[in-house]
């Protein structure tokens, strides 16, 4: 009998494993660039001599919907969508090199160029800190371009270019922070040809009517596994009666 609970236990933790995850979804539907994780079950065979019948389950998030979201026109200096498959390479929390698509950036206070969730964006030359000035600009190849405070709004200045990076050919992997890392803490080189939309968002790719049939499914997939518990509880009770001697 403990084969039937314990397979269902794993199948219990599959299915919240499923929820957490759509849940996760949900929850970043309007959020930046924000890319859906995605999860997959695969059954474990146990080996061994009598052990063949039993396959508990494993669900675990192995990557990211990569589709590109919707991208809006918003009209924002500082607001940039990237094109294709293009990433922006940001500074991590631990100091390394990640990736993400989020382009609703920031200015800091002491001039630190961040991405809407504190980010700092990385160039040619590592974060980049925009110096006092009337306006700012990016061209859609990364380029930074500004008027110095008190400037010739004609003769703008370039400071600095985003650095822009393509995946292709490189496994990439999504960081419990959001953030896109090459496997084995590989970075990727400048993509000349990757391009942005200058004054434009690209929003979640999260589809909320998808993500709610999967809970939905989730939900369905926890009751089976409980019923199926039950069930054994129930042979397991009606067994010892039948082996209880009559007093």
């Amino acid at each position: 009998m403990d084969r039937l609970i314990h397979t269902s236990l794993t199948g219990l933790r599959g299915a919240m494993a499923r929820q957490t995850t759509t849940a996760h979804n949900l929850a970043n539907a309007n959020t930046t660039g924000f890319r859906a994780e995605m999860s997959s079950a695969r059954a474990l065979w146990v080996q061994g001599q009598g052990l063949e019948s039993r396959a508990p389950s494993s669900r675990e998030v192995l990557a990211a919907d990569m589709r590109a979201g919707t991208v809006t026109d918003t009209g924002r200096d500082l607001d940039i969508a990237m094109q294709g498959e293009a990433l922006l390479a940001v500074q991590a929390a631990d100091g390394s090199e990640a990736y993400t698509r989020r382009g609703d950036l920031q200015v800091s206070s002491s001039g630190l160029l961040t991405t809407g969730d504190g980010r700092p964006v990385l160039g040619d030359g590592g974060p980049i800190t925009i110096p006092a000035a009337d306006s700012m600009r990016f061209a859609d190849d990364g380029t930074i371009w500004i008027v110095p405070a008190g400037g010739d709004p004609n003769v703008p200045q370039q400071i600095d270019r985003l650095k822009l990076a393509n995946p292709a050919g490189s496994r990439v992997l999504k960081g419990i922070d959001g953030l896109f890392r090459v496997e084995n803490n590989g970075i990727l080189p400048t993509d000349p040809e990757a391009r942005l939309i200058p004054r434009s968002l690209e929003g979640s790719n999260v589809q909320v009517s998808q993500a709610l049939i999967e809970m939905i499914e989730a939900s369905r997939a926890w009751d089976t596994q409980l019923n199926l518990i039950t069930t054994a509880r129930d042979i397991d009770s009606a067994g010892a009666e039948l082996m209880r001697l009559p007093s």
